[in-house]
């Protein structure tokens, strides 16, 4: 899907995609300055950064196409017919038998190969 932004509306989308990155700065810069201090300030404070730099970029066209594809992931998902607990159980423990298997198979030939080299070493 290609858009075409006008020249009118670019102008507040570079601002904003800018003020998201200056945010996302900030939290960042505060952090690491800030390390030796009260920590949950500190994480109160990064968390809110972001949350506002969230919201600035959900504003955004890109945002708000981000928002539609959560949308319709979520409709796709409540579509997904999901395996029973017998069907799961059932699935766990055939893979769980196989891996046993073949970790067999492969200590049984990383032995037979160290068996042939040791005897064709000495």
């Amino acid at each position: 899907m290609t858009t075409t932004v006008q020249s009118g509306q670019a102008k507040p989308e570079l601002i904003r995609w800018l003020a998201v990155g200056v945010l996302v700065a900030a939290a960042v810069t505060a952090n690491i300055h800030w390390a030796g201090h009260f920590a949950l300030a500190r994480i109160l404070g990064v968390v809110l950064l972001v949350a506002m730099a969230g919201w600035i970029a959900w504003t955004t066209r890109q945002g708000q196409s981000f928002a539609v594809m959560l949308k319709e992931a979520r409709n796709e998902a409540e579509k997904v017919v999901w395996p029973s607990r017998e069907e799961t159980w059932q699935t766990t423990l055939l893979v769980l038998a196989v891996v046993f298997v073949i970790s067999l198979v492969l200590w049984a030939a990383d032995s037979l190969f160290g068996w042939i080299v040791h005897a064709l070493i000495g």
